[in-house]
């Protein structure tokens, strides 16, 4: 079997979204009853609470989680409350430990997914397990070590899989603290439909303030559900406070949350007319690109004849404030223009390399 092959039937027990909430980390035995109370009486439709036991932290000395203590708190949340629970696991001492505890989901965090060889390790730790597995995306943007994780998993008979996406970092500054890049989530998606795929708007945003624009977008473009970080008390939390909300803001959400249907009947024609608008354009857009890289082979050559250098920084400057500014007139997003933009300078000077690189 391979993974365009799994059914993964494990969703269709959950309302749509598939909501999991609960805090960044277990802190305490009451922390952990008073949010899962609060998340129940609320109204939330939430069927699985999460709570981190183990913390991978960027540095030493900082909160790394309570420890094996963490998980009896898990389990009298599940006997009080009667969620179903979920943790992160980083190793096989920790598959061990959480699978004593029946906790019924499990996930890999980005640390552990772009590593190949912990993700073995606990691979062959659940070895044959029917708990559902959930795997983060890596934190650098790299779709393979994504798949190779959930096929390592696979290897070793482990068939309830699915996939959180978490956002990847960057050394650049966004409004994210960890960028979306949207794109190789759906990559995964368009290759592997049938894997269920989560969103986790806490770590695209490190704040509060865009978890629903986060959480909507996913569901819009077809996401099966959300992990959404929620504490009795968020501004005190251990961990991650910034990102994380109260139970009943939690519920407001969720009230507001739309579900998209992944069908088009009835609205194939429309589509199609606009599909095939967008198909000339993007016709358009590479014949010009194509003029434009030509057009840079031959300022290579003058600037390799003349012995100039490749990078001109005034160049570069005037071209990203003309950008700013189309972007302004149109109405058009200032970061996507100035992306869009750096993607052709950088072609554009790649290809000016081989020109000079050439003799």
């Amino acid at each position: 079997m391979n993974l365009k092959e799994l059914k993964n039937e494990w969703i269709q027990q959950f309302e749509s979204p598939l909501i999991i909430a609960g805090p960044c980390s277990a802190e305490s035995e009451t922390q952990m009853l008073q949010t899962a109370e609060r998340i129940k009486n609320s109204g939330a439709t939430v069927p699985v609470f999460r709570a981190g036991i183990w913390k991978p932290r960027t540095k030493p000395n900082g909160f790394e989680g309570v420890g094996v203590i963490g998980l009896g708190w898990l389990k009298k949340v599940k006997e009080n409350y009667g969620f179903l629970t979920a943790t992160e696991v980083a190793n096989a001492l920790h598959v061990q430990a959480a699978l004593e505890a029946d906790v019924d989901i499990l996930w890999i965090g980005a640390r552990s997914t772009v590593n190949p060889f912990t993700v073995q390790e606990i691979a062959e730790a659940l070895k044959g397990t029917k708990k559902i597995v959930l795997v983060k995306n890596p934190v650098n943007p790299d779709l393979a070590l994504w798949i190779g994780a959930l096929e390592r998993l696979l290897g070793q008979g482990i068939e309830n899989l699915g996939v959180i996406h978490r956002g990847f970092s960057t050394y650049q500054k966004t409004k994210y603290r960890n960028t979306p890049n949207w794109q190789i989530a759906l990559d995964f998606k368009n290759e592997y439909p049938s894997i269920p795929m989560i969103v986790d708007p806490s770590h695209i945003c490190g704040n509060r303030t865009g978890l629903f624009s986060v959480a909507q977008e996913a569901l819009n473009v077809g996401y099966h559900g959300a992990m959404i970080e929620t504490h009795e008390n968020p501004d005190e939390a251990w961990s991650d406070a910034a990102q994380q909300i109260t139970p009943e803001t939690l519920a407001e959400m969720i009230a507001k949350l739309e579900t998209r249907t992944t069908g088009i009947e009835g609205y194939e024609g429309v589509m199609e007319s606009h599909r095939r608008v967008i198909s000339d354009i993007d016709m358009q857009l590479i014949e010009l690109l194509s003029q434009r890289m030509k057009l840079s082979e031959k300022i290579g050559a003058v600037k390799k004849e003349n012995n100039l250098a490749i990078f001109q920084p005034e160049r570069w400057k005037t071209i990203t404030e003309y950008a700013t500014q189309k972007a302004s007139e149109t109405g058009m997003n200032r970061d996507f223009v100035e992306k869009l933009f750096k993607a052709i300078h950088e072609e554009s000077i790649e290809i000016q390399n081989g020109v000079m690189i050439n003799k």
